[in-house]
C-alpha cells in the first residue's frame, strides 16, 4: 500500500467504510485512540460529519472525533 491510497478521515464521505492505516501523531494520541477502540488495521465507517469532525462506527460502538484528530488519521477506502 502506498501513502497515495490513504486519505485523512475528514476528507471521506458519510457512509464510506475504511481501514485505518496510519496515525500522524505521537504515542499519546495512539494510546488514546486504542482506548476508544480505534487501532491500525481496524475497519470503521463514517456515519456522520460534524463541522470538521466525524462520528465513526466500529461494530456497535460510535466514536466522535474532532477536526484536529480527524485530519491526523489516515485510511484506505474499502468500498
Amino acid at each position: 500500500m502506498t501513502l497515495a491510497e490513504a486519505f485523512p478521515l475528514n476528507e471521506l464521505a458519510v457512509g464510506q467504510r475504511m481501514r485505518l492505516v496510519r496515525v500522524a501523531g505521537g504515542q499519546r494520541l495512539k494510546r488514546r485512540l486504542l482506548a476508544l477502540g480505534l487501532n491500525i488495521g481496524g475497519e470503521i465507517e463514517i456515519v456522520q460529519r460534524r463541522g470538521g469532525g466525524v462520528v465513526l462506527a466500529r461494530g456497535s460502538n460510535r466514536v466522535a472525533i474532532g477536526a484536529g484528530i480527524a485530519q491526523r488519521l489516515f485510511g484506505e477506502v474499502l468500498d
